[in-house]
């Protein structure tokens, strides 16, 4: 494995140690995972071997513990492991690795100044997932800096890279000349927007790809944001200083991916899992996640009230090897709350369930009370949606209705109609556009398919990410990416992405659905490197007169808004000189996409989880 500050070491290593995927998956007993055990289960049949292919047991003793388990979340052995339970992951990174602390930046990354201010009333801001709480993606002319011509001129400022990741998923907020980013190895990092020169750092307990959401607390800033694992943090935005953290849910495959959203002192946490995963060991019980949003007081942690989406799980059976089964389970929310305070509720998209039976809050969009977490109403587009990973496998923690898991990934946006009607707008994964009335308790307005499933193509087929909007028009990008799975057992990619399948991107007039333009996907050159697909899975950005959107390709686009024509194409797949000196390169992007502040553009690159090129870089751009 990794033994240097090298990116380049730490990947080839990594990807060699899949051949441990051999090795049969079973559930520990007990509330820990013994490491000795659970390294001679799942990795000694592997390691213990001489192959010059496969990093030796002793090369591993010689890495941070920290940088095993990083690899274990979200790096290169994360396919390996899925099934496994964060007990199990911890307790063998503590066994194989090292107490040493991971590689820190050199005493040049950080700025001489490293005092953090904030404005209380900043004059542009990208604060957390959208640059409101509507969750359009739209950046106002004045706040965004640019015009068209000078986003023709856009050119690499400075990159930052993350030290040991192969995935870079944190979308960074940035309010004046402050940003704040996490990592996949659990750091959030405050930089200085114009350099990119660090000021201070915190280490999370797990990988960060919520954006972190900054709030006014006195006469200073709070940071909140949540990890992989299940946490919730609050920091001292000046310092970096943990304020409390709390464990939202004590499930243990319980993960926090979207950013939050908050008002009038209450922060709201939503929920979801990789108990879908899980379900890739025939031995494992599924399911039991039950999916929620979390409402928790602002200074101090406590919670104010906590909505599942899901009844209690009962036992409804068992496998044909005899393994319990659970149900129902899932609708977890993987994406941030849209906040409508003129009529006191809160919308949030959902997941699928992962048991029978499916139940009528999945695949939905739904209206909750913010004070109190109510269910006022809820619109479900897709009924008997349960599916886990088990379903494209041995199916032997499959459920009946075996899919088609066409759950929602984005959040729903708030916008108007010309004339001042207020119109809730939805992507979803099975490719469809939706328009819901939210006076009327969701009911729908008109729906439009964007793409359809077509042979190889998993079931993202749509919007996975977000969707955005100008007000006249809804930009949606299209997934659709052709997938197989590898045949090379040391194959560390989850499948083999097509480099001529996926892509588009499409504007429908949020009147009445009309299509007003089509801009076909661009595939990969010929020589482009494995893992390049014209897929445009990444979240979509808008700013008057042009539309952002990036590409399992490493490219990130700017489209004229009036007709989809490519304005301007900037390639991240390509290894930069950093400011922190940390070897880096971009590769996909997928996940959040770019942010448009104060005349620059900032955007995470490398996505590396579905087969895609790995990448640790944060890039900012400026004309």
């Amino acid at each position: 494995m990794r033994l240097s500050g090298s990116f380049v070491t730490f990947l080839l290593t990594g990807v060699l140690s899949l051949a441990c995927s051999a090795v049969g998956f079973s559930q520990t007993s007990g509330p820990k995972a013994v490491g000795e055990a659970v390294y001679k289960q799942r990795c000694a049949a592997c390691h213990e071997q001489t192959n010059p292919r496969i990093p030796s047991r002793a090369a591993l003793s010689q890495m941070p513990a920290t940088r095993i388990l990083s690899a274990l979340d979200f790096g290169v052995m994360m396919t390996v492991a899925y099934p496994m339970s964060r007990d199990e992951r911890e307790a063998v990174a503590t066994y194989i690795g090292t107490d040493s602390p991971p590689v820190r930046f050199p005493a040049g990354a950080y700025c001489n100044d490293r005092s953090v201010t904030i404005s209380a009333r900043p004059k542009a801001a990208w604060n957390g997932w959208s640059a409101g709480p509507n969750n359009a993606r739209f950046q106002s002319a004045a706040a965004a800096g640019l015009s068209i011509d000078q986003i023709r001129g856009l050119k690499l400022k400075w990159a930052f890279g993350f030290d040991g990741d192969v995935t870079a998923f944190s979308q960074p907020t940035v309010i004046d000349d402050q940003v704040f980013v996490g990592s996949a190895g659990g750091v959030i990092h405050a930089l200085r927007a114009q350099t990119g020169c660090l000021q201070w750092t915190f280490q999370a307990n797990g990988p960060v790809r919520s954006s972190v959401l900054a709030v006014p607390q006195g006469s200073k800033h709070t940071l909140l944001f949540g990890d992989q694992t299940g946490w919730f943090y609050s920091l001292e935005a000046e310092t970096g200083k943990l304020l409390w953290k709390k464990k939202v849910e004590q499930h243990d495959a319980a993960r926090l991916t979207a950013t939050p959203a908050a008002y009038n002192g209450v922060v709201f946490v939503p929920v979801a899992s990789w108990e879908e995963t899980r379900s890739l060991d025939p031995r494992y019980a599924c399911c039991t996640f039950r999916g929620s949003i979390v409402a928790l007081r602002i200074r101090d942690g406590q919670q104010v009230w906590k909505s599942y989406l899901v009844p209690v799980p009962q036992r409804t059976g068992q496998t044909k090897g005899g393994t319990p089964q659970f149900g129902p389970s899932g609708v977890g929310v993987w994406s941030t709350p849209t906040l409508d305070v003129r009529r006191g509720v809160m919308y949030i998209a959902t997941g699928d369930n992962y048991s029978s039976p499916a139940t009528d809050l999945s695949d939905a969009i739904l209206a909750l009370d913010i004070a109190t977490g109510r269910i006022v109403w809820s619109k479900q587009t897709t009924p008997g949606d349960a599916y886990n990973s088990s379903c494209g496998t041995d199916k032997q923690n499959c459920p009946n209705e075996d899919g088609p898991d066409y759950d929602f990934g984005s959040s729903a946006i708030l916008t108007q109609l010309p004339g001042g009607r207020d119109i809730l707008l939805a992507g979803q994964k099975s490719g469809m556009v939706y328009a819901l009335d939210p006076e009327k308790k969701g009911e729908l307005l008109w729906s439009v398919r964007i793409a359809s499933r077509a042979p190889n193509v998993g079931p993202s087929v749509g919007v996975q990410w977000e969707m955005s909007t100008d007000g006249q028009n809804v930009y949606a990008a299209t997934s659709a990416s052709g997938r197989t799975p590898p045949r090379d057992p040391l194959d560390t990619r989850r499948n083999i992405l097509d480099p001529n399948q996926g892509g588009g991107l499409t504007a429908l007039g949020v009147r009445d659905g009309t299509k007003v333009w089509y801009a076909p996907p661009i595939v990969c050159a010929p020589n482009a490197p494995s893992g390049c697909s014209p897929a445009q899975s990444a979240a979509v950005t808008t700013i008057p007169g042009v539309v952002f959107s990036a590409s399992m390709d490493g490219h990130l686009r700017g489209y004229s808004a009036e007709d989809g024509r490519v304005v301007w194409d900037f390639d991240t797949a390509r290894e930069f000189q950093t400011v922190n000196g940390i070897k880096a390169r971009g590769g996909s992007i997928d996940g959040p996409g770019p942010v448009v502040v104060n005349g620059m553009v900032f955007i995470n690159s490398g996505y590396s989880r579905f087969g895609g090129m790995p990448g640790n870089v944060l890039l900012a751009l400026a004309p």
